[in-house]
């Protein structure tokens, strides 16, 4: 019963949910552990009743015994992000989900989002929206923040006239200036994988991403879905839409990206705008950046 299962939650979120194959094997070994951790407890493998039955306490105490293992904060938050959609998944439409709050991440000054928390994050909004399509939408609208740098209304304000995408993008920024932005293939992905569930027919001059009825999609909307998550995750009331744009930043710089070059990546109209991004972990966006940029070597 128990492997059955675990191949089902699979399937929905490879076919259903479109997850990414790094997503299905991280959620699936999550289901699989807590399972595992089941069966250890009481002796036998757990069947559906028995995972309906669970409760705050069994989740507590299964993340607790993850922390003996030695993950961290991030990796925390993840897999209790991971075993709410399980469950939902188990419990079906309308299923009460034992409610935990996640690890909070200490917070620094200024505070970038970690590469774990940004995908946890992303993860979490897209599992938790009400229809598989706006899920996919609030995932690609995401890696657009934290995977080019961009504005939440330079997102947003995508038309279909991006379409059909490439290495690189043209984004409308502040005071009408337009810039060229590199377009990793995990982001492209994930935009045409929005598409290809979105029920609105891409037009050249309508919103790339669109709202339930078919409008634009308001930032609100994004804000809000992100507020939650960073709610149910533990993670710092500043991790907003703005920081995984601001850890994209940081990450181009630990890498060795020079100020100008970044400064005309953000579309800041001053230097000294730039310059508050300052530290952080390398990445690898700046080798893309310099061979996608048509000006990026001079």
């Amino acid at each position: 019963m128990s492997a059955a299962l675990v191949e089902r939650w699979r399937a929905h979120l490879a076919q259903d949910r479109r997850r990414s194959v790094h997503t299905v094997r991280a959620y699936v070994a999550t289901a699989e552990r807590l399972l595992a951790w089941m069966e250890e407890m009481d002796g036998r493998a757990p069947d559906r009743a028995a995972i309906l039955k669970l409760a705050t306490s069994d989740l507590r105490a299964f993340l607790a015994a993850r922390r003996v293992d030695g993950i961290g904060n991030a990796s925390a938050s993840r897999e209790l992000s991971a075993l709410r959609g399980f469950l939902r998944f188990v419990g079906g439409e309308g299923a009460s989900i034992p409610l935990v709050r996640g690890p909070r991440v200490k917070p620094g000054v200024p505070r970038p989002v970690s590469p774990d928390e940004a995908v946890a994050l992303a993860q979490d909004v897209a599992e938790t929206a009400r229809d598989g399509w706006i899920g996919a939408r609030d995932w690609a609208v995401l890696l657009l923040l934290y995977g080019a740098g961009l504005r939440i209304s330079e997102a947003l304000g995508l038309t279909g006239e991006a379409l059909p995408l490439g290495d690189t993008i043209r984004v409308l920024g502040k005071r009408g200036k337009t810039r060229i932005v590199p377009l990793l293939p995990q982001v492209r992905e994930a935009i045409e994988a929005y598409l290809a569930l979105c029920p609105y027919p891409p037009a050249r001059e309508a919103p790339l991403f669109r709202g339930a009825r078919g409008g634009a999609l308001s930032p609100a909307l994004i804000r809000r879905a992100v507020q939650g998550a960073r709610g149910r995750l533990g993670l710092h009331e500043r991790t907003t839409p703005h920081a995984l744009r601001h850890s994209f930043a940081t990450h181009l710089l630990g890498r060795g990206a020079d100020l100008r070059s970044l400064q005309e990546l953000l579309g800041h109209a001053s230097l000294s705008s730039t310059q508050i991004y300052t530290k952080v972990d390398a990445a690898h966006l700046l080798d893309v950046y310099r061979a996608a940029h048509p000006r990026a070597g001079s």
